[in-house]
């Protein structure tokens, strides 16, 4: 891992932090992949954070950890597995599901990856992104899966993941989100 970084499972007193965080890294690092309509429309919809990861114990949180400084860890960037179904979606998105999945045949999700516009460019998701799949393969899965935006698809294919196909992800304003499902063998 990187010099002053750790990386942790995210707790409840976080949530404020991550949603800020995810509403700044929605809003700057992919706008060049989606309109301004879309962007608001997803985070309204689709974007945020999903407590049953963080209850599950599977999100996890960048912390950036000054050397020798006073100063309090910052939050940097969250994503997180999931052994559930769902393959994308916070709190508020309608179409989730929750059971869970046999890691002998299912592929474990990678779900909710969002990195601070201050911290981006910085190795930062790959990081998060090996902790993840680590995590994955310790409780048995063989295989990865995610719906990927469009911005994080580029990570995630030098990454070795694959596309499967694209999604249309419906947003409340009527407006679609294209994003990639992907997956990566282990």
């Amino acid at each position: 891992m990187q010099p002053n970084f750790r990386i942790r499972p995210a707790v409840a007193t976080d949530l404020p932090v991550l949603r800020g965080l995810i509403e700044a890294s929605v809003r700057q690092l992919q706008a060049d992949d989606y309109t301004t309509s879309q962007r608001e429309s997803a985070l309204a919809t689709v974007f945020g954070v999903d407590t049953q990861l963080v209850t599950d114990g599977t999100y996890l949180v960048v912390e950036h950890c000054p050397s020798e400084s006073p100063a309090s860890p910052t939050i940097v960037a969250c994503g997180g597995w999931s052994k559930r179904k769902t393959l994308y979606g916070a709190d508020q998105w309608t179409d989730r599901h929750d059971d869970l999945l046999d890691p002998t045949r299912d592929a474990a999700k990678i779900r909710a990856f969002f990195i601070h516009p201050d911290w981006a460019r910085r190795g930062i998701g790959t990081l998060l992104l090996e902790a993840c799949e680590s995590a994955a393969r310790s409780a048995g899965f063989s295989r990865f899966e995610m719906g990927a935006t469009l911005t994080g698809a580029k990570l995630f294919r030098e990454r070795g993941y694959r596309p499967v196909r694209n999604l249309e992800v419906p947003l409340n304003n009527g407006e679609s989100l294209p994003i990639i499902q992907m997956e990566k063998q282990a």
